[in-house]
């Protein structure tokens, strides 16, 4: 788990606040890169009624899913490379797209607000 100071400092490298209220938005992110595939998953939880977007940054490629409203208060949102995923729903990313094994990604609502952020280490495979 990251420590609270590396979350703030991060926070303040977005530009953005963090919400400390034990009640507060909840985000898990995965991630995969492989050779010819990037894979990405955003799923936030606790999300007050609304609609809300999704980024994700690595190294310098950003990608965003476009607005969808929140379900129970949740949202799932996929980033792909495979053509296949793109087709089902998943916003296209190029499968080069994961650099250097992390990823950055937060949740954002109607107004462009931050609404939480996370860093992870993505699953990196070889073949």
């Amino acid at each position: 788990m990251k420590s609270l100071s590396t979350l703030t400092a991060l926070a303040a490298l977005l530009g953005c606040t963090l919400a400390l209220d034990a009640a507060a938005a909840t985000i898990r992110v995965q991630c995969e890169a492989r050779p010819g595939r990037a894979k990405i998953s955003v799923d936030a939880k606790s999300l007050a009624a609304g609609r809300y977007s999704t980024s994700v940054m690595s190294g310098s490629n950003i990608a965003t899913f476009p607005a969808t409203a929140a379900v129970g208060g949740e949202i799932e949102t996929d980033y792909d490379s495979n053509p296949a995923d793109i087709a089902a729903g998943a916003t296209a990313i190029s499968p080069t797209f994961i650099t250097g094994g992390l990823v950055v990604a937060k949740v954002l609502d109607a107004s462009g607000n931050t609404v939480i952020v996370d860093a992870v280490t993505c699953r990196v495979r070889t073949r």
